[in-house]
């Protein structure tokens, strides 16, 4: 008879019939454990068992606890990522009529008003004539009256 285990009782790792897997999740194959492997490795391994020696209940209840403990975590970083997109979209839109000094696309240093922000895969002022990714500001200052313009290199 084959057997197959699911998930250590101690949380800390899984082997499969192919290959152990690392404390962090990753299989020595390079291939993520993701919900669904947990679920078909649980699913083995109770069918799999040993019938004269079943699992321990307590066992199960475990592993049921720490998979969905992972469930949370894995919203909680998405929920973390939206938010910090909606923090960088709201500080970029707050530079809008500023000056702001930034390394140019050249790598030198320029001066210039924000006259807009856009919102792609990352926020991006409008200086002049010249895009500058939020990243790249190294001041903000308060606008100059009657400035628009990028000043480049200086």
């Amino acid at each position: 008879m084959t057997t197959i285990s699911g998930a250590a009782t101690t949380g800390a790792a899984a082997t499969t019939a192919t290959g152990a897997t690392t404390a962090t999740g990753a299989s020595s194959g390079g291939n993520r454990l993701d919900k669904d492997t947990f679920l078909k490795l649980l699913v083995a391994q109770m069918r799999y068992q040993d019938p004269s020696n079943p699992t321990d209940t307590s066992a199960f209840m475990s592993q049921t606890a720490q998979f969905t403990e992972v469930e949370r975590m894995e919203e909680l970083v998405k929920q973390q990522g939206e938010l910090l997109a909606a923090q960088l979209r709201l500080s970029a839109s707050g530079l809008v009529g500023k000056t702001v000094g930034y390394t140019g696309p050249d790598g030198t240093d320029a001066v210039g008003v924000v006259t807009s922000a856009s919102f792609g895969s990352a926020p991006t002022l409008r200086v002049g004539n010249t895009d500058v990714p939020l990243s790249s500001v190294k001041e903000v200052t308060s606008a100059v009256p009657g400035g628009t313009e990028s000043t480049e290199g200086k």
